[in-house]
């Protein structure tokens, strides 16, 4: 397998697997003993699954680790920018961007770490007094449903100015982190690092959005287009919400109906504009469409709530459909070509 393939075909999961099967039992046992729990379980169960490895694939993936081991080794002796310059010698600049940008995502999973295993609702009696900014920074390093979940919670104006902080995020000096770490040392634990790393943005908000309920992210979004029209159209791109369901194509549309509940689709649709209402009806056979629309018309009494909710339970359909790779969402404009 040549060495894109391998970028593109094998999950971060099936690497480390590769990685652990080539040190050996004794030198994997020794890795083991610095990781979680569920790291382990996680790459022992890959190894089980994957069996054999092909040398050409077992040499790909170990010259990648290897590369991002020597990245790390140039960051620690001399910084983002240091490491950033001799990468791009080495190797390119567009590789040294991909070196980077996976030693900048993993660093981000480190800072803060200790609050991804705390519950929301508790979380949230820490944070909810705090700056915006404040507030912004720590999400950004939370899960994406604690996040969620949290952003949910907040009242209607803070809930807009910190996803609007969060999107604007860029990096955040180890400094910074620090401080904000120690405001809640007396209460939570800390982690530190001496590094530089990527927190919010737009990517990291929008994925937020994409899990809160249906009447937050209408919310937010609305809000925030008139607040910041720009960055609400860059956050919208990287979303899906129900209405993008007119960008799929026609399997993808059969898949998602094949799975979603009628009485849910019967309600969301009430809810919708014509256009998705077409193109749902396109994708139906002439029977089923026909039944659909007589017992929609004698629907009453149905919330706003109630069509928010059954929306949210197609998007989700949706998104663990792409998650699954059964069906491919077209995002910011671009098309993806296909072979």
């Amino acid at each position: 397998m040549a060495s894109g393939e391998v970028k593109k075909k094998l999950s971060g999961k099936t690497k480390a697997a590769i990685i652990a099967i080539s040190l050996g039992t004794e030198s994997a046992a020794a890795v083991f003993k610095n990781l979680k729990e569920d790291e382990i379980e996680q790459i022992i169960v890959e190894i089980s699954r994957i069996g054999s490895v092909e040398p050409e694939t077992s040499e790909v993936v170990l010259q990648q680790f290897y590369d991002l081991c020597l990245a790390q080794k140039y960051i620690t002796e001399g910084g983002m920018e240091y490491a950033k310059e001799v990468l791009e010698k080495a190797f390119g600049a567009q590789d040294a961007h991909a070196i980077i940008d996976k030693i900048t995502s993993s660093l981000k999973i480190r800072a803060f770490d200790f609050i991804r295993k705390i519950e929301p609702q508790y979380l949230l009696g820490f944070l909810q007094n705090e700056h915006p900014q404040t507030i912004a920074l720590i999400l950004s390093y939370a899960r994406v449903d604690q996040a969620a979940q949290i952003i949910a919670m907040l009242p209607r104006e803070k809930q807009l100015d910190v996803t609007e902080r969060m999107a604007t995020l860029d990096r955040t000096s180890p400094e910074t982190i620090r401080d904000v770490e120690k405001s809640l040392e007396k209460k939570l634990s800390t982690v530190f690092t001496d590094q530089f790393m990527e927190a919010g943005g737009v990517s990291n908000v929008a994925e937020i959005l994409n899990h809160v309920d249906r009447g937050t992210e209408k919310y937010i979004s609305e809000e925030l287009f008139k607040k910041n029209q720009p960055l609400a159209e860059e956050i919208r791109k990287r979303m899906f919400v129900f209405e993008d369901i007119i960008s799929l194509d026609a399997f993808s549309i059969q898949r998602v109906l094949s799975d979603v509940d009628t009485k849910d689709l019967m309600i969301a649709l009430k809810g919708s504009n014509q256009e998705v209402k077409d193109i749902i009806y396109e994708n139906m056979s002439t029977r089923v469409r026909d039944t659909i629309k007589e017992d929609i018309e004698f629907l009453r009494g149905i919330r706003v709530r109630d069509v928010d909710e059954a929306q949210q339970r197609v998007v989700d359909i949706v998104r663990k459909l792409e998650e699954s790779g059964e069906i491919t969402i077209q995002r910011g404009g671009l098309e993806d070509e296909f072979i």
